[in-house]
């Protein structure tokens, strides 16, 4: 894991920025694929690992001592810099999310998959993060449902197998090395489940029939433009960057791959949620739900922002968080496979956690209790269901 880099924006709000993901080579020597073979035991056991993520140099754990049913003194808020994260991007940079914190400052913290965000939300060094649902499952199954809620949606869509151009079918795949962002993350579970579909086997190691290699995102993009990558299963924008910027193509649109049988959204499935830790919503309810007026706000203006108006300002927000903005075709291409939407799609999350399993980042386990959205139902004057999967 890269070493933290304190930013701060504008608004004076604190703001740490932490990558992480796979070293980016190809291949794994003998003694990396033990480490990655023992933190998949981990990750799919009981002991959860802990980030080393530091919050302006406060200690992560018993830091906020207001009493429970206060506001909190402080929110700290992960989410990444991808576009499929736009209404974190939005909800920080127009102020929506700070505006109706009140008094509570708001603390961000800026990581590149969603492991690492759910370490950092065990290790107390963040209250809530916006997130791909595996890592949420997986972190509410090893805890037994003690550690997180998913509080709302966030967008749905915006992922994509993209390979290099000759090859054309699943066929071409035998002996091929992908890319995922991490391992037990959305897109690296997606990956896997869909290979074992058609026939592949896949180890968390890297070996199988097909390898695949999570690594950070920006390396993917180097190693795909070197040729040292066959194809990798990204979000946006990295999908369309390897597209529009180094020649790839796309062999799988996930959103073919959801027929909306399970959320009766034909081609629409979960890519972006909101979670909180269970105690810090128990301790703060009131913040949780400012939290919530922020980030339905985010949404509506998405919503209803013109192409141009949404791609300036999460051009901007990308810039603050990771540190470039995006080519204009690169962004369009982006938006328009994405939906923001509040709705967590919750009809969707027993295939999610089957798909784990087949991956072998998760276990079977159940998974009742893992929505709490009467927060989102109060403030948005909605009805948006937990498929009876949690509270409504």
């Amino acid at each position: 894991m890269a070493n933290p880099q304190d930013k701060t924006s504008q608004n004076q709000q604190s703001s740490t920025r932490i990558v992480a993901g796979g070293s980016g080579k190809p291949k794994r020597s003998a003694g990396l694929k033990i480490g990655i073979a023992a933190a998949v035991l981990a990750l799919i056991g009981g002991g959860a690992a802990v980030a080393s993520a530091v919050n302006s140099g406060t200690p992560a754990a018993g830091q906020d001592a207001a009493q429970p049913g206060t506001p909190a003194a402080e929110l700290k808020l992960g989410y990444f810099g991808n576009v499929t994260h736009a209404p974190a991007l939005v909800g920080v940079s127009k102020g929506f999310i700070a505006g109706e914190l009140g008094s509570t400052k708001l603390s961000t913290q800026v990581f590149n998959a969603g492991p690492a965000a759910i370490e950092a939300l065990n290790a107390g060094a963040i209250d809530a993060t916006y997130i791909g649902p595996n890592p949420a499952i997986n972190s509410f199954v090893k805890s037994q449902g003690q550690s997180i809620d998913i509080i709302a949606g966030a967008a749905a869509g915006g992922a994509q197998l993209v390979v290099k151009p000759e090859i054309t079918s699943a066929a071409d795949l035998k002996g091929k090395t992908l890319a995922s962002p991490q391992l037990g993350g959305t897109q690296d579970v997606a990956l896997r489940a869909w290979l074992s579909s058609q026939g592949y086997k896949t180890n968390v190691d890297g070996s199988g029939d097909v390898a695949v290699n999570p690594t950070e995102n920006a390396q993917t993009l180097k190693l795909f433009q070197d040729g040292k990558l066959d194809g990798a299963w990204l979000p946006e924008p990295w999908a369309s960057r390897l597209v529009l910027n180094a020649g790839a193509k796309v062999l799988v649109d996930e959103k073919d791959l959801w027929d909306g049988s399970l959320s009766g959204k034909p081609g629409e499935f979960p890519t972006t949620v909101l979670i909180v830790n269970q105690k810090f919503a128990a301790d703060h309810p009131d913040t949780v739900k400012a939290l919530l007026k922020g980030h339905v706000k985010a949404v509506e203006w998405l919503d209803k922002a013109s192409g141009s108006e949404k791609a300036t300002v999460i051009n901007t927000a990308l810039k603050e968080a990771a540190g470039a903005e995006l080519k204009p075709d690169v962004i369009d291409r982006s938006l328009k496979n994405i939906v923001f939407t509040v709705d967590p799609l919750a009809g969707t999350y027993k295939k999610l956690l089957a798909d784990g399993v087949t991956a072998g980042t998760t276990k079977q386990a159940d998974i009742k209790g893992i929505f709490d959205l009467r927060a989102l139902n109060s403030v948005s004057n909605g009805k948006t269901s937990a498929a009876g999967l949690g509270k409504e």
